[in-house]
């Protein structure tokens, strides 16, 4: 099978200069969500053609399995189609899907389906009279149907005694086929074989001007191959995107499947109105999300696992039992069994929390390892840092990690108690069981279960008053 998506829409009303097909839907471009599932359907080879925009399209996705195609000028659907035969694989029986890069939503078993009764619709092989005598083909042309209370915009499916004879642009069709209610997605299955006769053939006079790939409906009734339909299991699967007004409404279609997943499996949402995940989002058992979360990314939340309100999570594994309080960042990062993080804390990269780890409110961790039960409870930093267990870190503590040319790393080993208001000039070493005086800057190793302090002598001047403002004349 192959697979064609059609990619070359410049999209003016998106009102934007990043190609339409780039834009992200649950975090992902448009077009990366159809490729996905393209590979999902084990294509052998996926061509994507392009044209408004191409060279970011192809930087931003571009990918060994993929072919790339130009169409330019944007002549059409068919006109497209027939940029990218060169490049699909021709073996018979051979079969060609055609998607859209701006249809974000529609389903693999939906595909799945189409391809199937492309295969059922002709079995064996059929034989076919064209313009060129006796043709021979395998597989039927399926077409990917819809029905539509309201089919404005849509091109129509018409049928006689039931089957399909041809599809009717809006802007072509009759008053009667305007109210036809059976509409055209675009997304079909074809005979590869077929596809290369019929569309080097195709005219252009209609309306718009264009070569049109839905005229192969009526070739392929001509030449007497079957031609079927299947249809989505729901509609919203696909809606494609031409505007932001369009891409928002799609944005809450996606998010309202993935709440809905999540509750069916036991997760508690506050509001599944109010939940967003761009990237893949997996719970154990009981596991509680409040309101506005982002999850981005690969993000695992383990059994009991709480997360306040308007926290952001983004490639990271919260262990079982940890409690994130709200409006904490957490990116590429892991947090042990029964961790508490926040309220507006951030971890940053490389953040490796062991069991029963406090960070509060105002502390910043990055590149660092913390073992059980320690704690840095206010407006602290920990950068580039090995801490060990049982290690208290007290409010306004900084260890500087970097010299404006090279980073350092300090190590502070188990059951050291950090006073506020500390500087730990790296590289340096605090030895297990020390004490920090408050206010002290380390530029030296602190010595194991000693007391280390530096301090400037405290002073009490008599007889020093404050300056007072001059008045001005």
């Amino acid at each position: 099978m192959n697979v064609v998506i059609l990619a070359a829409g410049q999209g003016r009303r998106m009102n934007s200069a990043l190609p339409k097909v780039l834009h992200p839907l649950a975090g992902k471009p448009l077009l990366g969500h159809v490729l996905d599932t393209a590979r999902a359907l084990g294509a052998v080879r996926i061509c994507v053609v392009y044209g408004h925009g191409g060279d970011q399209v192809q930087a931003a996705l571009n990918a060994p399995d993929l072919l790339w195609v130009s169409q330019s000028p944007q002549l059409g659907t068919g006109h497209a189609v027939l940029q990218a035969l060169p490049q699909l694989a021709t073996a018979t029986p051979s079969l060609t899907l055609v998607l859209y890069g701006d249809v974000p939503l529609i389903q693999t078993s939906t595909l799945q389906r189409l391809l199937d009764v492309a295969v059922q619709g002709a079995q064996g092989t059929h034989s076919t009279q064209g313009a060129k005598g006796t043709k021979s083909a395998q597989g039927a042309l399926a077409l990917l149907t819809a029905n539509l209370d309201n089919p404005q915009g849509y091109g129509r499916i018409v049928r006689e005694a039931g089957k399909v004879t041809c599809i009717v642009e809006e802007k072509d069709a009759s008053d009667a086929q305007r109210q036809i209610h059976e509409i055209n997605t675009g997304m079909l299955v074809a005979p590869t074989e077929a596809l290369s006769r019929w569309l080097p053939t195709l005219g252009n006079r209609n309306a718009q001007g264009e070569y049109y790939l839905t005229d192969i409906v009526a070739m392929a009734v001509h030449e007497g191959l079957p031609v079927v339909t299947a249809q989505p299991d729901v509609v919203r699967e696909i809606e494609g995107v031409n505007s932001k007004v369009q891409l928002a409404a799609l944005e809450r279609v996606y998010q309202r499947t993935v709440a809905e997943s999540l509750l069916n499996a036991g997760v508690s949402l506050v509001d599944p109105a109010r939940i967003d995940v761009r990237g893949q989002l997996t719970c154990g058992r009981d596991v509680f999300i409040d309101v506005n979360n982002v999850f981005e990314g690969q993000v695992t939340l383990a059994d009991n696992v709480r997360i306040g309100a308007n926290c952001v999570l983004k490639n990271c594994r919260i262990a079982q039992g940890a409690s994130i309080a709200p409006f904490c960042h957490i990116e590429d990062a892991n947090v042990g069994p029964n961790c508490r993080i926040g309220p507006y804390a951030r971890l940053r990269p490389g953040t490796d929390l062991g069991g029963d780890v406090h960070i509060g409110n105002f502390v910043e961790v990055k590149n660092s390892a913390i073992a059980d039960h320690s704690k840095a409870n206010h407006l602290a930093y920990i950068g580039d840092a090995t801490i060990g267990q049982r290690v208290n870190v007290g409010a306004g503590t900084i260890t500087c990690n970097y010299d404006g040319a090279n980073k350092f790393r300090t190590v502070i080993e188990d059951d050291v108690f950090i006073g506020s208001d500390t500087q730990l000039v790296a590289p340096v070493t605090v030895g297990r069981g020390a004490t920090l005086g408050a206010g002290t800057t380390l530029t030296k190793n602190a010595p194991p279960g000693q007391l280390t302090i530096s301090r400037a002598k405290q002073l009490s001047i008599a007889g020093w008053k404050r300056p007072a403002k001059q008045k001005k004349d």
